[in-house]
């Protein structure tokens, strides 16, 4: 499944790094920034993850909510948070319902092995639930500015 801009993004319900239940219907009225990424504490992921972090207070005052997938647990993510000190919150989708439902979950290869995994990628979804942007080419050192074009 390729979700694509205008397409309605489908209503998730993940549990984040402190247990909680987070789902888009919680965010009706507000934009967000729903970002895919392979693992905690690896370096493109870091560095994606601190770029968001360091640029926090922009994509607040532009009226976004900012949300981290990966397949990692919530003790991975708590961690990875508290080494970053990251302000938002990263859902644990160790069985890929969300990855799934977004069409990020695929095979990948490197180094000529063939595996399944993450592709990283970010949907930006407006006030009203739709992809207003869909980002698959994500620069990790400066994603915010790709968000915020």
């Amino acid at each position: 499944m390729t979700l694509a801009v205008g397409d309605k993004a489908p209503v998730f319900k993940g549990i984040d790094q402190d247990g909680n239940t987070i789902c888009l219907k919680d965010f009706a009225g507000k934009k967000v920034v729903l970002y895919f990424y392979p693992k905690d504490n690896t370096p493109g992921c870091t560095k994606e993850a601190c770029n968001l972090r360091d640029n926090y207070k922009a994509l607040l005052k532009a009226g976004y909510v900012v949300i981290g997938v990966s397949t990692d647990g919530e003790k991975s993510h708590k961690k990875f948070i508290e080494k970053y000190e990251l302000p938002f919150p990263l859902i644990a989708d160790e069985d890929q319902t969300i990855h799934n439902q977004y069409g990020v979950w695929g095979e990948k290869s490197m180094y000529g092995k063939t595996y399944m995994g993450t592709f990283r990628t970010t949907f930006v979804i407006d006030e009203k639930g739709k992809i207003e942007d869909v980002i698959s080419k994500v620069k990790t050192d400066d994603h915010t500015a790709q968000i915020l074009k």
